[in-house]
């Protein structure tokens, strides 16, 4: 109900996830699948319909608006104790919901801009949106279905932003609450949960992505410190973080966790040029030569690396045999639409082809196109997404071809034409 609800438009959506989330329209545990008949019936107290201007004359009129879905009636049985927000956090998601009108037209400039603007993250800060499911250290403290709906809100907004929140969230601030001593969460969870700090998270290296088994930065200890060398590539937030969650195998080879601060000498970052997504996303390489990091930084409770780390055991990535089955797909796929091209080709030499003969071949040639270049995109990892790689041009321009040559529908309906003898371009009336 709480995920339907946030499909509508956005003040009122926000106010029935958080009045969902708080519970005071709590049917007796059991969550709804469709809709209330009207509004008045509905998850959104008047309260909040008042604040969203949803009284008379306004949006809604007397909030006696229909829902397209019908009247609810029907339940599933569902631990409504997973849905539950403080008052506080409630007001806050409604409060950072009606900010949509003020958001949108700031990202849209951002991703143009290829810029990250770091008041969003002490804005998520001051309405306790960043590590929401940590207990203490001035965080909300709510379950994980609950964190989920307040991901989903961000991202109605853009994949950077919330992408920024989660790794704040569940890779800078969530290690620190785990593994870290008290001292370390003291330090720098309540900063980050304000977002007067922001973090990132370094594991992926330019050489092995997240392969921890082949791991390249090494830690060494040298007195009280620990000396870190080595790189990490495509990391969200690192040109603009101040804390640093780095992954290092130390002098036994173990894979450890240290927190470090940007001002360290030797710690650098850059951002990644030519990404074709996620453009407002801060992402970057990080650095490292010869860092001394203090032991008191080294996340104590943690050796190894705890997580769904899938390692290619130091092998080309070729040699794994899912990439060879996409790689026999994508071949078989592109002679396929080849040979049938050439065939279709050879027809219209004797004579003109039928469109739908034509409208087979453009929607198969552009629609596997797409999926090829997808695939082989996914193939590529973070690669896939920078211009240096050619693939995610491709991609980018193939959605341009796949609509100038005739959408995938608009050929369906010619084929389907021809199949039928029934045009179904227009809509016809029932008799």
């Amino acid at each position: 109900h709480a995920v339907l609800n946030a499909m509508l438009p956005c003040e009122l959506g926000g106010a029935a996830i958080a009045d969902i989330l708080l519970g005071s329209v709590n049917p007796s545990g059991r969550l709804p699948f469709t809709y209330p008949k009207t509004m008045a019936d509905s998850a959104v107290p008047y309260y909040h319909r008042q604040n969203l201007g949803c009284v008379v004359n306004e949006t809604f009129g007397e909030c006696e608006h229909e829902w397209p879905f019908g009247a609810g009636s029907s339940y599933s049985t569902f631990a409504y104790s997973n849905f539950t927000l403080s008052v506080v956090l409630m007001e806050n998601l409604v409060t950072y919901i009606n900010r949509w009108k003020q958001l949108l037209p700031r990202i849209v400039k951002a991703n143009r801009n290829a810029t990250f603007d770091k008041n969003i993250m002490k804005e998520m800060g001051e309405l306790g949106l960043l590590g929401p499911t940590i207990k203490g250290y001035d965080c909300a403290g709510v379950g994980y279905v609950s964190y989920g709906l307040i991901a989903n809100a961000v991202e109605r907004v853009d994949s950077a932003y919330r992408s920024a929140m989660s790794v704040q969230s569940s890779l800078v601030m969530w290690p620190i609450y785990k593994f870290g001593s008290e001292e370390q969460k003291q330090k720098y969870i309540p900063q980050l949960a304000s977002g007067n700090l922001i973090g990132c998270f370094g594991l992926t290296e330019p050489n092995h992505g997240s392969d921890p088994s082949s791991m390249e930065t090494r830690a060494r200890l040298d007195g009280d410190h620990f000396v870190l060398n080595g790189a990490k590539n495509w990391i969200t937030n690192a040109p603009i973080a101040d804390v640093f969650i780095i992954w290092a195998k130390d002098d036994h080879g173990d894979i450890r966790g240290f927190i470090l601060e940007k001002d360290m000498p030797g710690l650098s970052t850059s951002y990644i040029e030519g990404k074709a997504t996620l453009m407002a996303s801060a992402t970057g390489m990080i650095a490292m030569e010869d860092v001394k990091v203090p032991k008191a930084n080294m996340l104590p409770n943690v050796k190894g690396l705890k997580g769904p780390f899938t390692c290619l055991n130091s092998a080309p990535t070729t040699r794994n045999q899912l990439i060879q089955k996409k790689l026999a797909d994508m071949v078989t796929e592109i002679n396929l639409g080849l040979f049938a091209c050439l065939q279709v080709g050879r027809l219209q030499d004797q004579g003109p082809v039928a469109p739908e003969i034509i409208s087979v071949v453009k929607r198969n040639s552009c629609g596997k196109a797409l999926d090829i270049a997808r695939t082989a995109r996914d193939m590529l990892g973070g690669n896939g997404v920078s211009d240096e790689y050619h693939i995610v041009r491709h991609s980018m321009n193939l959605e341009a071809v796949n609509t100038y040559e005739g959408t995938h529908d608009v050929h369906a309906l010619i084929i389907g034409r021809a199949v039928t003898g029934i045009p179904a371009f227009v809509p016809r009336m029932a008799p």
